[in-house]
């Protein structure tokens, strides 16, 4: 069943992405003159997932619909070019979405979720990570699947069985020009998140808050403004 749409007007979401991922590239310091930046950027340009993806795009993503000449383009094209090979609720490995949510303390809750899943998977909890708030504005109509009872599987905690649900809905919903899904939070209840599925809905990217989550031994990380 096609979820309803809702008419979505957010000026204030919030995207969280590690800090060092908004901060100029380490080795600029050392760059003399515009030739030695250009090379610098060709160095990075044979690495960076968001670089190859602008120039040659992913297998369900093509270049053209990334964005450009906009401040925060680099956060909004990395986001669709970088993918992880299970992929994320509403996405798979072939194309990246944005995610975010109505406030920094669902953001927090989906972040820190993450990162304890991957510490739990080498049994460390020994972290420290600070994290940069993206804010955007979203204006459209977007399909809506909070209220839906019962909670469909695609809503389920073990990403194991529900992404792969999320990844086929999201693909039949791309399918028919959506522009993404407004969804309960699983991670922070009575949260609100967003995906998008093309750049061209982030609008008025600028930065937020910065946060540091700390984990001390025990899968329940601290968190502190940064």
């Amino acid at each position: 069943m096609t979820p309803p749409l809702t008419t979505i007007n957010e000026q204030v979401t919030v995207r969280l992405v590690p800090s060092g991922y908004a901060k100029p590239p380490v080795l600029l310091p050392l760059v003399d003159s515009r030739h030695e930046e250009d090379l610098l950027a060709k160095l990075e340009g044979m690495t960076s997932g968001r670089l190859l993806a602008e120039r040659d795009g992913l297998t369900n993503l093509n270049p053209r619909e990334l964005t450009y000449q906009v401040w925060g383009y680099t956060h909004i094209n990395a986001a669709f070019s970088y993918t992880r090979d299970e992929g994320n609720r509403f996405n798979d490995k072939t194309r990246g979405a944005w995610y975010c949510a109505w406030n920094d303390v669902t953001a927090l809750e989906e972040v820190a979720f993450h990162r304890t899943r991957e510490l739990k998977r080498i049994n460390v909890f020994k972290d420290e990570v600070e994290y940069q708030s993206l804010l955007a504005s979203f204006v459209g109509e977007f399909h809506d699947v909070r209220g839906i009872v019962p909670t469909p599987g695609y809503l389920g905690e073990n990403p194991a069985t529900s992404y792969p649900k999320g990844q086929i809905l999201a693909s039949q919903l791309r399918a028919q020009d959506s522009l993404g899904i407004v969804y309960p939070s699983v991670r922070h209840e009575s949260g609100v998140c967003l995906v998008a599925f093309h750049p061209h809905t982030v609008q008025n990217v600028r930065f937020g808050a910065r946060w540091k989550l700390i984990w001390d031994g025990t899968s329940d990380p601290v968190i502190e403004g940064a």
